[in-house]
Parts: structure tokens; sequence; C-alpha cells
């Protein structure tokens, strides 16, 4: 293991450019660059994707490369397996570029890091698939040490792009059936597409959940899944979820669900989306919704129908602001709802997302809600509307096509 091999960087790689913009400062610096997300949804050729620019830098690039889901590497168990490894490739004297692909398989991986964080020399790169695990052990033991760049499924642009598709309601409605997972490059856009987006759902669940937990009850944990697939962007607390469940002959305690809904947010499945109380400036307790971090894997759960085309827009405009760096929340007034309390950089915005507004009531309803709001901050309304008005009543409206092209 110790004779230096370098990685090589396969040809085909499809650019995810949003992405090399946000981590390209950091290169070089002696901070952590931690990229966390779902399994599949890139983060390795990201890594490639940074490997290609170091080596096209013009500088004498040292990297080094470990995937913990490559056999080659299956010797490196612990956080001293780790350290020895990378110590015996390194070059001495020179700038070292250490990437490790699925960190979370490694055990207390933390202080390996910590180790070789004290070289200057060292740049670090790290991918996982654990929210909890690598949030915690790193604030833990590296705090202000690292940075994290969540990675997503793909954007409609990249969908749009990696397919070679042009922006249209054909496409628009592709995307929202089958998800932006990029290997679905290599497949047909068709339902035989699904099959593969299955085997990802089973290797969450059952590597990232199950295995890693110790789950013995699996069917209760798939049917919780189906539920919160079924019920996507509705407003449940656990008690509601543990009564439902409870009436479908599944007793299941209120903890338990607190704990299962947890580790599947941690696992990237799903996105638990807190209540803010927009008058009183607070986060409630209890109650949240939740939404999937990628729509076709939704899909293959509950399966694709038509008659779910709102939840499937609402979740892709909560997805597309999480892209585009938003913290989102769900927005509480006394008399109504926003759909999406979104905040970046000191900066606020609100965000209605409504399948067609095709009468008084539902405009008023979208329109009204957000007039009643008293402050400055933008506010917007998306459907599938190509012929709504621009503005109503002082509010921007868009086509969700339009939305979701904006970076």
């Amino acid at each position: 293991m110790s004779t230096y091999q370098p990685p090589q960087i396969p040809t085909t790689l499809r650019n995810r450019d949003t992405y090399i913009a946000r981590i390209r400062p950091f290169i070089g610096k002696n901070l952590i660059k931690v990229l966390t997300g779902q399994r599949r949804v890139g983060k390795s050729c990201l890594l490639f994707q940074l490997m290609r620019e170091i080596g096209k830098s013009g500088k004498k690039a040292r990297i080094i490369y470990i995937n913990k889901e490559d056999l080659r590497f299956d010797a490196i168990r612990t956080a001293r397996d780790l350290n020895n490894y990378v110590q015996a490739q390194t070059k001495k004297n020179a700038k070292n570029y250490i990437f490790i692909d699925e960190i979370q398989d490694i055990e207390n991986f933390e202080t390996a890091l910590r180790s070789l964080l004290l070289d200057q020399n060292n740049d670090l790169y790290i991918t996982g698939s654990n929210a909890k695990m690598l949030s915690g052990e790193l604030a833990t033991y590296l705090s202000g040490r690292y940075i994290e760049f969540p990675i997503h499924s793909l954007s409609y642009p990249e969908f749009l792009q990696f397919h070679n598709l042009p922006d249209t309601d054909e496409t628009l409605t592709q995307y929202l059936t089958y998800g932006g997972l990029p290997y679905l490059i290599n497949l047909p856009l068709n339902p035989l597409a699904f099959e593969y987006i299955k085997s990802i759902y089973s290797t969450i669940v059952f590597r990232d959940v199950v295995s890693r937990h110790n789950i013995r009850n699996t069917v209760f944990l798939e049917r919780l899944i189906a539920f919160l697939a079924g019920n996507t962007g509705n407003l449940f607390s656990a008690k509601k979820i543990s009564d439902y469940l409870k009436s479908q002959k599944s007793d299941i305690s209120v903890n338990r669900i607190l704990t299962h809904t947890a580790h599947l947010a941690n696992a990237f499945l799903i996105h638990q989306v807190p209540r803010y109380d927009i008058t009183g400036r607070r986060i409630f307790e209890v109650g949240e919704k939740y939404y999937f971090e990628n729509l076709g894997i939704r899909n293959a759960i509950t399966g694709y129908r038509p008659a779910d085309a709102g939840k499937l827009l609402e979740n892709a405009v909560y997805n597309h602001l999480l892209y585009t760096g938003w913290k989102v929340m769900v927005g509480v007034l006394p008399s109504g709802e926003i759909d999406f309390v979104c905040e970046k950089s000191g900066e606020t915005k609100y965000v209605q997302a409504a399948l067609r507004l095709d009468g008084p009531k539902t405009i008023e309803r979208e329109f009204g809600n957000l007039q009643k709001i008293n402050d400055n901050y933008p506010k917007y309304v998306i459907s599938t509307d190509p012929t709504f008005p621009n503005t109503h009543a002082g509010i921007t409206h868009l086509h969700i096509r339009k939305f979701l092209m904006q970076e």
C-alpha cells in the first residue's frame, strides 16, 4: 500500500460548474472541504472534477485518493489505518491533495483528519452520506477547520444539460417524474429507469439506515417511508404519523417515529422542514413538513400519479431553493401558511407554490397570504400557469420552468 498510485480520472465527466465555483475559492486552503449528500447524487464525480481542476492549475500536484466503496481500500477501517496510508502516500515538502470518498465508513475518521490537518501541506477533501455523523464528529473535533458543501440531485438546468434536452413542459414532466440522479443519462427516461432508481432507494435504506442503526422492524420503516412519500409537503407531527400508522395496524411509539425520521433525514433520503412563526420570529418545536431529496425516488416508492402534480411541484420548488443556497422553513401566520420562508446571507424571501392559478379563491389564497406579511422582502408565487400576469398585487409570479432555470 505504500507505493504511490495516482488516481485514474474518468474522461467522461459531466461538469457541475455551480458546485465547482463554490468550492474553488477554498482550494489550497488549510480547511477540510466536506461534500455531503445522498448516495449517487454525484459527490464522487465532483471529487474527480476537483482533481482535474487542481491538475490543470500548473502546480505539481500530489493527489491521493481513497474510495471506501472500492475493495482496494477495504483495509482502511480505522483512523490509524487512514493516517498510516496517507502518510505513506504523501510527498514531503510538497502540496498533497487528499480525497477521501464515503469517509463515514472509517471508524473515528475525525481523529485522523485532525492529525493530517496539522501539516500545512495537506489539502483535504472528503465526502459522506450521513449528515449526523459528519456534522457531529467534525463539529466536536474540528470546529472552525472545515467547510461543508451540500451536494444535491441534478437541478433542472443540470438535468437539461446532462440529458441534452430543451426546456419544455414535456421535459419538465420528465424531470418531475424521474428526478435528477446523474446516472440516468445512461438509461432511457421511461418506466424502466425506475428499476435503477429502486435499487438506489434500497441501498440508501438498507445500508445507510437499517444496517447503520440496527433496525429490526424494516416492514414498519418502509411503511413510514411510503407514508411520507404519499404525503409529501403535508404538515405532520410525529404523533399524527403514529396515530395514522396505528390505524393501519402498525403500533409504533412517537419516539420511534422521531428516531426513524431523523435516520432518514441523516441519510439525505428526506428533508425535515420546520415551521417558522413569521410574526413571533421563532421556530415551532412540533410539526414539520417532509420533502424528498430526489423526486424519482419518491415516485419509485409511491408510484407516479398525475394527481400528485401539485406535491411534486412543491417538492421541486423546495429542492431548487436548497440548491441555490437558501435555508428554508415553512412560514406560519395567525390566519394562514406560507409554503417557504427562505434566508440567505442576511436576506429573506417568501415563496408560494401552486399548481394552477385558475380561480379567484386560489389566487386569493396564494397571493393573499403573502400580502399579510408586513415587511418589504421579495415575495413570489410559482405555478404552472403560462398566462397568469408577471405580477399581482405587487407580488411576483413566475412560471415553474422560469423559476427552476434560475441559478
